[in-house]
């Protein structure tokens, strides 16, 4: 089984809708890190050297590679990224191996066999 780490950076507050999307579409958990920082194009703007910018967070999702490009798509879709510029990003990379997920797979390969 071949998988890819789905990487989403989006504000803290779209979170928990993206995870429940994730989840939806195949995915079977995932890695949430916390006030993660980024900047875009526009430099964000700041009061008395402060900047001020909305807490984000940074999702890991490790999925099966036949279900990765369905959860992305959830995922945009849950956050908003398309509809509002700026406000996060999802991308997909390949991973070599993994070790860790023998419960996880026999589940995943009843859904892969369903869904292909």
């Amino acid at each position: 089984m071949h998988f890819k780490l789905l990487i989403v950076l989006l504000d803290k507050e779209k979170t928990e809708s993206v995870m429940n999307a994730a989840r939806q579409a195949g995915a079977t958990g995932a890695t949430v890190i916390g006030d993660a920082r980024g900047e875009g194009l526009n430099p964000k703007k700041s009061f008395f050297g402060l900047t001020l910018e909305s807490s984000r967070d940074m999702l890991l999702f490790l999925v099966e590679e036949h279900l990765s490009r369905h959860i992305l798509e959830d995922v945009a879709e849950a956050a908003g990224f398309e509809q509002n510029p700026g406000s996060g990003v999802a991308f997909q990379l390949d991973v070599e191996d993994t070790i860790g997920l023998r419960s996880q797979i026999q589940t995943l390969m009843k859904d892969v066999e369903e869904k292909l």
